[in-house]
């Protein structure tokens, strides 16, 4: 039997292992992408005893608009990898929450203390060089600046990857960790036209922040932004992560964007939080998050999509990290215990399945629910009651627990909101 780690239950589930199976004999895989699912991947396959080449077009550290939060989920599954926090300069641990209601109350929600971290804030610069050193330090061969370009060949006996800068790369497998609008996906002709993602999120650095934002983590849900949020996350040195996700629906136009980010920063919850003296750093960024893991194109021959190209953020609240670290181990554990290409394509559909599809489905209908401002506040009002409301919704919230795990018995356990955090001293 194979131990497949199903990370959002903190128990251990196992695969059985096919007659003619090819674990044990290691396989060269090539990692087109070197941010969290891609290095998520490639550290697995190689602590597996696979050979693992990662390329990325980009040069690190390079910037990428994200949020920058980190779920308890996330931080566990970083803990599991043997990821050091402190080689993020910026880490940022953060115990308090504070969400604000449409109606503008706010409701203090914090998170449990000395039991390991279940939230932080990592800049995405920052973290991603971070894991890509500690791939290097591993000795994984990682080459920066270097593109896909095509796959001259993707059959069920091999895959050849054109890379800029190294020519025709034989090996066994392709993972294309190359974010929502995969290349890869694209010369394979299995990209949907026109597709702009579920959701869209802008985000600014903010320096000088004097207010509460300054310590505290802080989720704005406005009337007009349900059922998505705007944020704050604090980062060392009195500055913060500010921005807004939305859903993209069709009275949430590229205008209502741009209007809506030109008004957030003058919002008088936001600028008390913040400061009357906080000051943008540099541009604010904008990027379309893709959330539909239920239908997105998982895998193709000997091509597995992880991370962004596979769609896998949560619908819900936009947080992508988690997930993308999940979706790279998955594919690892997938090549690790498949007999040959179909198989290693059916083991890893049924790891998405198993980890996310639920959840995913969960977030779907929570956000139907919390388009409506009425019953974003009734749900925050029932959250407010006590403190065991408070403190197992905030836990929920962060993925403490998988979103759907009380629909899914099977990965029910006796630590249901128990379990400590991530990186326990």
């Amino acid at each position: 039997m194979v131990p497949i780690p199903i990370l959002r239950t903190g128990v251990t589930a196992h695969i059985a292992r096919p007659a003619n199976s090819l674990t044990g004999v290691p396989h060269k895989v090539l990692v087109i992408g070197a941010g969290p699912a891609g290095t998520a991947c490639a550290a697995t396959l190689h602590r597996l005893g696979h050979h693992v080449t990662v390329v990325d077009k980009a040069t690190f550290p390079r910037d990428k608009c994200c949020g920058d939060g980190l779920t308890t989920n996330a931080l566990r599954v970083l803990d599991e990898l043997g990821f050091d926090p402190t080689t993020v300069p910026d880490f940022q641990p953060c115990d308090d929450v504070l969400v604000r209601s449409p109606n503008g109350r706010d409701i203090s929600l914090p998170l449990p203390q000395q039991q390991g971290l279940f939230a932080a804030i990592a800049p995405r610069e920052q973290l991603d060089h971070a894991l890509v050193t500690m791939c290097r330090d591993r000795g994984i061969t990682i080459h920066e600046g270097c593109a896909f370009i095509s796959l001259p060949r993707n059959d069920a006996d091999a895959v050849v990857a054109e890379i800029e800068g190294l020519g025709n790369l034989d090996v066994d497998f392709v993972v294309a960790a190359d974010g929502m609008w995969s290349p890869v996906r694209k010369s394979l002709g299995l990209s949907t036209p026109g597709y702009l993602g579920e959701w869209h999120a802008f985000r600014q650095y903010v320096s000088n922040v004097t207010g509460s934002a300054a310590r505290t983590l802080h989720v704005w849900f406005d009337d007009d932004l349900l059922p998505g949020y705007a944020w704050s996350f604090p980062l060392p040195g009195n500055r913060a992560n500010v921005g807004f996700g939305i859903l993209r629906t069709s009275d949430k136009s590229v205008q209502f964007m741009n209007d809506t980010w030109r008004d957030l920063l003058t919002r008088p919850h936001v600028v008390e939080a913040l400061g009357p003296h906080f000051s943008p750093v540099g541009r604010h960024t904008a990027w379309p998050i893709p959330a539909r893991i239920d239908s997105a194109v998982r895998s193709s021959g000997r091509v597995l999509f992880v991370g962004d190209a596979v769609c896998a953020t949560d619908t819900l609240t936009g947080e992508g990290i988690g997930q993308a670290l999940e979706t790279g181990i998955a594919a690892a554990q997938a090549i690790h215990s498949g007999s040959d290409s179909a198989s290693v394509r059916r083991l890893y559909s049924n790891a998405l399945d198993a980890t996310l599809l639920a959840d995913h489905r969960m977030s779907v209908a929570l956000g139907k629910m919390l388009a409506s401002p009425r019953i974003t506040r009734w749900v925050l009002a029932l959250v407010n009651t006590n403190n065991w409301t408070r403190k197992n919704f905030v836990r929920w919230m962060f993925e403490d627990e998988a979103r759907a795990v009380i629909l899914t018995p099977r990965r029910w356990h006796r630590q249901f909101l128990k379990r400590p955090g991530a990186f326990q001293q």
